[in-house]
């Protein structure tokens, strides 16, 4: 199944030995994410149960079958419907496996059952078997948490809400299932927007754009896109996502002059760790700014671990650059896998006229009078009359201001005219515009970006101690936000 954005390969952890003090660690960490959740859900703070998922998409590489039943034992009622659907997604495990200490697991949580907790458990395991690649369980468990987040209407569990759609995107995705959904994620998507959820909002647009762009509905991915409620994004992960999609759409519609800047400024704002997904942002970029006129600067294709990724796209340019029709056709069936890997043949079928393009304007540049026929054989066009279509991409090329020439019909010739001074056109002031127009769109970018705390002004003087222990949360918060979410890309 062809994915539009790469992830990086869910790779499976082999069966090795593990020390008790890694399942003892594990486990604690799980106990204080647990305390992060009661917390954020009794004082109703949005901010740890956010911290408490920052920590789980770290501690991920190291969840055991063994580790998560002994905190399905700790978290949840045993006997309660939650815990016995749960139980049942996890691999029995052999006696000779590692069991976490019984001082630790033995006592479970004697406290009220809150649905953080419950919905966070429902996550775990669901991260737990993608990671295993058992997709069949995760379809089924993603399922069952869909169908008891319907009824939930709190704030602080729509944190947990956001990742578990994700999730129940992508198994179905891996399994090639990803259109059973879309009639639920529209559901879901209409319930998020009643109740004012607008990090489920975004997410479940993104995730809608996705399922509409894997099978070519490029019409109704835009006209949900047009309708949907815009709003501040929230997370800069989904803001990328949304423009990557975006740019994708514009390309499809031919407005290339917005597809290139969503594109480009969604490879800016990607995470460096999503590698994947600026790979596939640029590609896209490449094409767009081929099919503007533009030739992409060298740099492009040089970037760290873009390299290989791009090579037939640098090839494409190069031909492009030249103007060689020929060379052009032999890159488009060198790499014709890898372009419909990535679904951008159909974009790459329409570059053939901006290679012609190219190639007539170096003929106009280097002879102030050339033959039809000579231009025809030059631009290498393959065709029962060349001598005709030489002439009618000649005028249509006049008629756009591609070339500065006249055509001769009488004598079958295309006559150049002398190059002006380009700083008499409108040229420089154009350029000029574009640059100034780029800096005050970062400004303003930046200034949204800030973040003040709300009625800070009116706060009283905090003492000594809870000075210090925020300034220890921002630190943390700080530290986790800058490795966050990089295992979705």
């Amino acid at each position: 199944m062809t994915q539009d954005v790469e992830m990086k390969e869910l790779t499976v952890v082999p069966s090795i030995s593990v020390s008790s003090k890694d399942v003892s660690s594990t486990f604690q960490i799980l106990k204080e994410i647990v305390s992060l959740l009661e917390t954020g859900a009794y004082a109703r703070e949005v901010r740890r149960i956010g911290q408490a998922v920052r920590r789980t998409i770290q501690l991920r590489r190291k969840l055991k079958a063994f580790v998560l039943s002994s905190f399905l034992n700790y978290a949840l009622t045993q006997g309660s419907e939650a815990h016995t659907r749960l139980s049942s997604y996890l691999p029995k495990e052999d006696e000779h496996d590692m069991e976490v200490d019984t001082a630790t697991s033995a006592t479970p949580l004697v406290k009220q059952s809150l649905p953080e907790l419950e919905i966070y458990c429902y996550l775990l395991v669901l991260i737990f078997l993608i990671d295993q690649k058992k997709f069949s369980e995760a379809k089924s468990c993603s399922s069952a948490s869909i169908v008891r987040l319907r009824n939930i209407n709190k704030r602080t569990v729509d944190v947990l809400a956001s990742r578990l759609y994700f999730y129940y995107s992508l198994s179905y995705e891996l399994t090639g299932d990803l259109a059973e959904i879309r009639g639920n994620l529209l559901a879901l998507h209409r319930i998020a927007t009643l109740r004012h959820d607008e990090l489920g909002q975004e997410t479940l647009l993104n995730l809608l754009l996705r399922n509409y762009l894997q099978y070519n509905l490029y019409d109704q991915a835009e006209k949900l896109r047009s309708k949907a409620p815009r709003f501040e994004a929230h997370l800069n992960q989904q803001f990328c996502r949304y423009l990557f999609y975006l740019g994708k759409i514009r390309t499809i519609q031919l407005e290339y002059t917005d597809a290139k800047e969503s594109l480009l400024q969604a490879a800016r704002k990607a995470p460096i760790a999503a590698l994947g997904f600026r790979v596939q942002c640029n590609k896209w970029a490449v094409i767009v700014r081929l099919l503007l006129g533009e030739i992409p600067e060298r740099t492009v294709f040089m970037q760290k671990g873009m390299k290989k990724a791009l090579r037939p796209y640098f090839e494409l340019t190069n031909a492009v650059r030249v103007g060689d029709l020929e060379l052009f056709r032999s890159v488009a069936d060198k790499f014709a896998s890898t372009f419909n890997s990535d679904r951008t043949h159909n974009l790459i079928v329409r570059l053939r006229h901006n290679v012609i393009r190219t190639g007539l304007r170096n003929i106009s540049i280097s002879y102030s009078r050339i033959s039809l026929t000579d231009v025809a054989h030059k631009l290498r066009l393959n065709s029962e009359n060349p001598v005709a279509d030489a002439e009618s991409i000649v005028a249509k090329a006049i008629r756009d201001g591609a070339i500065d020439a006249t055509l001769d019909h009488a004598n079958g010739w295309m006559v150049s005219k002398e190059t002006g001074d380009v700083y008499s056109t409108n040229e420089p002031q154009l350029a000029f515009n574009s640059r100034i127009a780029f800096c005050l769109n970062m400004h303003n970018e930046a200034v949204r970006a800030l973040r003040f705390p709300p009625n800070s002004h009116k706060k009283e003087k905090e003492s000594a101690e809870k000075r210090r222990e925020r300034q220890q949360q921002e630190q943390e918060l700080a530290k986790h936000i800058a490795e966050e979410d990089d295992d979705d890309f």
